[in-house]
């Protein structure tokens, strides 16, 4: 059995969509208001790891299609660049779905759908334990397609004998329907207290014109 190290490097990948929806579900939160690194830093330090890095993906609106949330994301991803995050965003992809409406009726709407984000995140995981730059993987996202890493991270300490570690950070509240981390991993609840220290005080919405 690999010998566990003392001080356990860290790095955050963050699946920004699924944050922002478990947020929301969690603690009412209408917008994706957290702070990614203030929550990777918050996080690691109260389970005494060392933070390496944070990365953050997203998938990001066309402008004529959503021109509120593409400005939204492009100002939010744009200062986590100068912060030092390292950022990575897809374009959505719109399919119509169909809803069936309570007269019996049915609607067409426009619904976008991110693709690649998980893949992207499973291969910088990957990539990075390959690399030797972690010890833990701290993953903010319950997206159980993220279960194969775990699975792919076992294979890779037996071959290297190292100790590794992954990990689901996830906001959790009596609200919560899904209260599960990602398969495989150790589970880490965010409670609000926590969450609610690391807000963006900044707000990227744009703002409504004047009058």
């Amino acid at each position: 059995m690999p010998a566990e190290p003392a001080l356990k490097r860290a790095v955050a990948f963050f699946d920004g969509q699924n944050l922002f929806h478990a947020a929301r579900e969690a603690f009412g939160y209408n917008y994706p208001n957290y702070d990614p690194l203030e929550l990777a830093l918050s996080v690691t330090s109260l389970k005494g790891w060392r933070l390496e890095e944070a990365r953050f993906y997203t998938g990001v609106p066309d402008n004529r299609d959503e021109p509120f949330w593409n400005h939204f994301w492009t100002a939010k991803l744009a200062q986590m660049g100068r912060e030092g995050l390292t950022t990575y965003s897809r374009p959505l992809r719109y399919q119509n779905r169909v809803v069936k409406l309570p007269d019996g009726s049915t609607h067409s709407e426009l619904v976008g759908h991110e693709k690649g984000i998980d893949v992207r995140i499973a291969l910088d995981i990957v990539g990075a334990v390959l690399e030797n730059k972690l010890d833990v993987a701290v993953v903010f996202s319950q997206d159980q397609d993220l279960s194969e890493v775990a699975d792919e991270l076992r294979a890779i300490l037996k071959r290297q004998d190292r100790w590794i570690k992954m990990a689901s950070a996830f906001p959790v509240s009596p609200t919560s329907r899904n209260i599960r981390g990602i398969n495989r991993t150790d589970w880490i609840p965010i409670e609000r207290a926590v969450y609610d220290k690391c807000l963006d005080l900044r707000d990227y919405r744009p703002k409504p014109p004047a009058p």
